[in-house]
């Protein structure tokens, strides 16, 4: 298990609550398969997890541009840096099928950079839109 849930801070809106329990599972899952070196379940949840975040990202978005959120730039702008670094290691992945890069990409960054972005950015998305 990559991240725990109580490491994810709650914020003060339950669909941002709900999109995070639901890619904390996919996430450990995949996180799962990478340490077991399974190639075909690697495989199918890279897939699944690059589609989640998107969708997770999309939904934040869409929220904080109808409420005109005051730091919506700074905010897109962190989701983008993480779906190029998604983009960046499933494009290597595809190629060099290297768990064991994928596996320090998700402990030393990404694991790092969920739970900052969400204690951070999540955090005050969730106050703003209330």
């Amino acid at each position: 298990m990559l991240i725990e849930v109580n490491e994810i801070h709650k914020v003060t809106n339950d669909i941002m609550n709900v999109l995070h329990e639901e890619e904390l599972q996919i996430i450990n899952d995949f996180h799962d398969a990478v340490v077991a070196k399974d190639i075909d379940k690697i495989e199918e949840l890279f897939t699944v997890l690059i589609e989640n975040v998107e969708d997770h990202f999309k939904t934040e978005e869409d929220m904080m541009a109808q409420s005109t959120h005051s730091n919506f730039g700074a905010h897109k702008s962190d989701h983008d840096l993480m779906r190029k670094k998604l983009a960046k290691f499933k494009k290597r992945w595809d190629v060099l099928h290297g768990p064991i890069e994928v596996q320090g990409f998700l402990e030393k960054d990404f694991k790092k950079w969920v739970t900052a972005h969400v204690a951070k950015w999540d955090a005050d998305c969730a106050l703003q839109l209330q």
